[in-house]
């Protein structure tokens, strides 16, 4: 596993986005780890997050692309962090944009905030974590309302690798629906791999008996090996 997939999963620890123990999600599922990417919430934490967003999105999707998109709501600050790190890092102009939730109608009208889309942009669609695809099939025709923009890929911070809404992971089923590329910057495979039995700021957080809730979760809720990318 490249090293900064490990610092990024550390990362997540030490800003308590990534949590485990008893949870329930959206969906009801009961799941023994939780992310919570809204407890990112300083300009330092920010800042780093979009770095790593920017080296996955490079390594996975390259470089030629245009506009970075943001869903509402947690996606406007990833795309903004995520342009501002393409600039740091590779000295690249990155436009970002997103959506509202309502138009607008004064002042700065319409749907889009930052960058307006036009026929031919490429665009890398960022996300926080997708666990349905519901925002990407609400985002999708907000784009295409804008012009003939191509999407080049959707990134997330983490593939937690188990069923959306049939056999197939969530990711998988936005890439066969779809037709473009889907891509996270770690997998809970790797989480698991990483922290099992390895201390984080003097803690263990998954030791033998989490690792045996979290293989129990997946004897349930995985996704067939074949379809883990």
């Amino acid at each position: 596993m490249e090293r900064y997939k490990q610092e990024f999963i550390e990362f997540m620890v030490t800003c308590d986005v990534l949590k485990f123990g008893d949870f329930i999600t959206k969906s009801g599922r009961k799941t023994p780890f939780f992310v919570n990417t809204g407890f990112y919430r300083t300009g330092k934490q920010l800042k780093k997050l979009g770095e790593y967003y920017a080296r996955a999105i490079r390594e996975q999707f390259g470089t030629e692309f245009d506009v970075l998109f943001g869903p509402a709501y947690k996606g406007i600050p990833l795309s903004v962090a995520t342009s501002m790190a393409f600039g740091d890092l590779y000295d690249m102009e990155v436009c970002y944009c997103s959506n509202r939730k309502e138009v607008k109608d004064h002042g700065d009208t319409g749907i889009l905030l930052g960058s307006p889309l036009k026929d031919g942009d490429r665009v890398v669609l960022i996300e926080d974590v997708t666990t349905a695809g519901t925002s990407i099939g609400e985002t999708l025709p907000v784009l295409k309302a804008q012009g003939e923009v191509q999407v080049k890929g959707l990134m997330v911070s983490v593939d937690r690798m188990e069923r959306g809404t049939g056999a197939d992971s969530a990711l998988t089923e936005i890439r066969k629906s779809y037709g473009f590329p889907t891509a996270a910057i770690v997998t809970m495979k790797e989480v698991v791999e990483h922290l099992h039995n390895r201390p984080v700021q003097g803690r263990i957080l998954i030791d033998d008996k989490m690792k045996e809730a979290i293989d129990a979760y997946y004897e349930i809720y995985g996704v067939k090996q074949e379809e883990i990318r």
